[in-house]
């Protein structure tokens, strides 16, 4: 009898801990284990020197494919999936991807090579704007995780991690959107639970695309953690014109208001108004100038048959979701001073894992 009880509990605590659901809410734990997964894309010196995962076991990892992309698959005993993105590398192509910073829709298509098509959409608001090198990283990659996801999916996986460090947290944000995406057209299966741990990750898209981010992931869902002290997530630079903001705003008539005043007045604010705006506006065409028309011809040299997109006439580049500051306090700069040579001194695993690990 008393063997037949045990039988029993202990198939009662394997299916448990086998169906065990991913929980809403920023987990220190959970983190510190996703920073371990994210670290193994690293030489080997680096991995050697950083803590290895204890409860996942990487079961896939993609070709090199785009802009020097890469994806790895890890599990634990099934009942979670990893999709770890990997972030820049040394190569240039792979900083290409950052460079190619002109924004593009957050719905539309990409022309990825000769005959070959990739719609998207990551918002449903036509004002929401992303990063077009990420977008094209998040393209080339989903094309080869999304099999890998069904197939995980048949086998019973319902709770998926979405992680990137640095540029994997960009692509993580982009690819989080999709998925969501693909869930709300019926596309994808509505019962798989995503998390997102974006790590490092810089500023994705413009606030339109992070309204509905935060709104689809605000329950708990997404997370980016940032060293305070680390100049990534600061980027990229963020320019705002008087055409970003909501269709009810004060600015949009300002012209016309001018034009009522007397001739004094008139002359005066005409002055003042083209100071301010004028600026901005020629940053913002600059900006698509060279971050985006300039950047696409040698992103096309990379990708044989590419065709770049329709660029979005905006460059209001702001942080989104959930953030997790890790804040760097005396002891932690006495740890990793700051260094004009090294300029990844704040960013890599081992301070955030550092300041992660001083959380409460």
């Amino acid at each position: 009898m008393r063997y037949l009880l045990s039988l029993l509990a202990t198939a009662l605590f394997c299916t448990s801990t086998l169906a065990q659901a991913l929980k809403p809410g920023f987990d220190k734990a959970e983190y510190i284990e996703m920073l371990k997964v994210s670290a193994q894309f690293g030489d080997s010196t680096y991995v050697q020197a950083f803590p290895a995962p204890q409860q996942f076991k990487l079961v896939y990892r993609s070709p090199v494919v785009g802009l020097d992309n890469r994806w790895d698959l890890w599990t634990n005993n099934r009942s979670v999936a990893v999709i770890s993105l990997r972030g820049t590398t040394a190569n240039s192509v792979s900083w290409l991807s950052n460079f190619y910073a002109a924004m593009v829709p957050a719905r539309g298509e990409l022309q990825l090579s000769a005959g070959e098509t990739f719609p998207y959409q990551l918002a449903t608001d036509p004002k929401a704007a992303v990063h077009a090198g990420w977008l094209v990283s998040m393209a080339f990659l989903s094309k080869d995780i999304m099999p890998r996801l069904d197939s995980a999916y048949k086998k019973g996986t319902k709770d998926m991690i979405i992680l990137g460090h640095s540029q994997g947290g960009a692509i993580a944000f982009l690819l989080t959107a999709y998925l969501y995406n693909l869930q709300k057209q019926g596309r994808l299966p509505a019962d798989i639970r995503f998390k997102t741990y974006c790590s490092a990750g810089p500023k994705p898209g413009n606030l339109f695309f992070a309204y509905e981010y935060e709104a689809a992931t605000q329950a708990g869902w997404a997370y980016n953690v940032v060293n305070s002290a680390d100049w990534v997530p600061e980027v990229p630079l963020s320019v705002q014109t008087i055409n970003d903001f909501n269709a009810t705003n004060p600015f949009k008539n300002a012209p016309a208001m001018i034009k009522k005043q007397k001739l004094p007045q008139r002359i005066a604010l005409n002055y003042v108004y083209n100071q301010l705006s004028k600026p901005s506006l020629k940053a913002q065409r600059n900006y698509q100038k060279f971050l985006g028309q300039f950047t696409s011809r040698t992103v096309k040299k990379n990708l044989a048959g590419f065709e770049s997109p329709a660029y979005y006439n905006s460059s209001n580049y702001t942080r989104a979701g959930n953030t997790i500051v890790l804040l760097a306090d005396a002891d932690y700069y006495k740890q990793y001073p700051d260094s004009e040579e090294k300029i990844f001194a704040h960013h890599f695993h081992p301070p955030y894992l550092y300041l992660t690990n001083k959380l409460p």
